[in-house]
């Protein structure tokens, strides 16, 4: 419980966001295509002097949001007390995010869609009106994302709405999409290390996110 109320009062703090990187990975494979299309990123980050963090989502032991709402009293996530609670800080402390998921069915896997309605935490509603304006205590601070997506197939409808699915709740709470990377033909595990042209393009938006915020 100590460990808990140390980490809600972190993820509370109104600080600058530092020149890092926090990777998410949204897919359940360990060491998959995701995971590689992420390492080559993180490498293009390290070649411009840029640290960064990997979490997969895989191995965090959380759930998706509830809609308890305590969130808009307490600034962050009180009622649910998992794996979520300890990406947080990093997420605050965090100026660039890297988001990648395979395509579940037209979609974003359940491990990204979960993570992202957890984020709702950051969002301020104003009660007083109908329908409620908001605005997100992560907008207005240099924040930036490169988000991609890995499927199977060879077309970008066969996609669906998984890069949308990242894309708009990050620009929602006040990231700019500085790169968005599609993945295609990509499903036995490590198949996307033959496509140099994809490889190349991860590195390059490394660089990229890293040039960004540093």
């Amino acid at each position: 419980m100590i460990y808990f109320d140390e980490l809600v009062a972190k993820t509370r703090q109104k600080s600058k966001p530092s020149d890092k990187v926090l990777a998410i990975s949204g897919s359940p494979r360990k060491g998959g295509n995701t995971d590689i299309i992420i390492k080559q990123m993180i490498a293009g980050l390290k070649s411009v002097d840029i640290s960064s963090e990997h979490v997969n989502l895989g191995e965090v032991d959380f759930q998706g949001c509830v809609g308890c709402e305590r969130c808009r009293r307490d600034k962050v996530c009180t009622r649910l007390k998992d794996g979520m609670s300890t990406i947080y800080p990093d997420i605050m402390e965090s100026q660039g995010m890297i988001l990648a998921s395979p395509v579940h069915n037209y979609n974003i896997t359940a491990w990204m869609k979960a993570f992202i309605d957890r984020l709702y935490c950051f969002y301020e509603f104003d009660n007083n009106t109908r329908p409620r304006q908001w605005s997100s205590r992560l907008a207005n601070q240099g924040r930036k994302v490169v988000i991609a997506a890995i499927c199977e197939q060879e077309q970008v409808e066969d996609m669906g709405f998984a890069l949308e699915a990242m894309k708009r709740p990050m620009e929602a709470l006040g990231f700019e999409v500085v790169g968005i990377l599609p993945v295609f033909l990509a499903f036995e595990k490590g198949a996307v290390k033959k496509q140099q042209d994809i490889m190349d393009k991860a590195f390059e938006l490394g660089v990229k996110l890293g040039e960004e915020i540093g």
